[in-house]
């Protein structure tokens, strides 16, 4: 049995659907009550998860011998997934498949710094492990600017010029899923990017071409960028590690090309203008 954490989140539930499509037995572990009541009502397995309640993590993996883990964007997100790392041990499961970030063997920026200790953990733990450390999502296209898109025809990043093989979310959950249910996966970390390293001004264009109207990269301060994250109610240390995110990307940090996704799934990562194209009907204006 799988335990799939971080269920009602982007990657969490394109990883369930995969393993739904593959009719794989899974248990779908919620941080939201509504959301496993949701998932109970579509006849999946689920349950309520607090990484801060041991007795939530030891009733999440019960009877499981898998673990997807992916913890909440939290200030104390290190560690909570160590709690759950702690607890997957005693429990008895044999394996971790790790969502990650790419660069976390580096530790040169934030979420790099939160994610590699947990890795340690993981690899001094006994248990079979496999990390997933994918760059940005092509899917924050819509997530986190599609009001700004369908609003004013334009996005604002603080990354400049930067180039970046943004990956989509849907090839990241067939890796996983190929990690979690296959052989030949264990002790290995899996750099999970895009075909092509693009900046901003290129996803426009792509956009542009998808929308049939319009789209331009507004580039913005740092400052600017991290005051308007705070003035919509973001924490504080999250901001910090977003602004320091986009010097990373400044620095060319995010800019290689893996073929990590072709490797394991045995097809190429999908490009962005193809997702441009799918996602277009989101981001026309209502």
């Amino acid at each position: 049995m799988i335990c799939v954490t971080g269920a009602g989140g982007m990657v969490g539930g394109e990883v369930l659907r995969q393993l739904q499509s593959a009719r794989v037995p899974f248990r779908a572990a919620y941080f939201s009550k509504g959301k496993a009541e949701a998932a109970r009502a579509r006849d999946i397995e689920a349950v309520l998860l607090d990484y801060g309640r041991r007795e939530t993590l030891e009733a999440a993996f019960k009877g499981c011998d898998v673990l997807f883990l992916l913890g909440p964007t939290d200030p104390n997100q290190t560690r909570l997934e160590l709690n759950a790392v702690e607890a997957a041990k005693e429990a008895g499961l044999r394996r971790i498949v790790k969502l990650s970030v790419l660069g976390a063997d580096e530790e040169a920026f934030g979420f790099a710094r939160v994610h590699r200790p947990v890795e340690k953990a993981i690899e001094s733990s006994g248990l079979a492990w496999t990390f997933l450390r994918p760059n940005s999502f092509m899917q924050d296209v819509e997530r986190f600017r599609g009001g700004t898109i369908r609003a004013e025809g334009a996005f604002h990043t603080a990354s400049g010029d930067a180039r970046i093989s943004h990956v989509d979310v849907r090839d990241i959950a067939a890796v996983a899923v190929k990690a979690l249910t296959g052989p030949g996966h264990e002790r290995k970390a899996y750099t999970l990017t895009g075909p092509e390293a693009l900046t901003n001004d290129d996803l426009a264009g792509e956009l542009t071409r998808a929308l049939g109207r319009p789209i331009r990269h507004v580039r913005i301060s740092p400052a600017d960028m991290r005051a308007g994250m705070l003035a919509e109610g973001m924490a504080e240390p999250i901001v910090d590690m977003l602004i320091d995110l986009e010097r990373y990307y400044r620095e060319d940090g995010a800019s290689r090309v893996a073929n990590d996704i072709r490797q394991v799934t045995g097809r190429d990562a999908g490009r962005f203008a193809s997702y441009a194209r799918e996602c277009a009907p989101l981001l026309q204006p209502t």
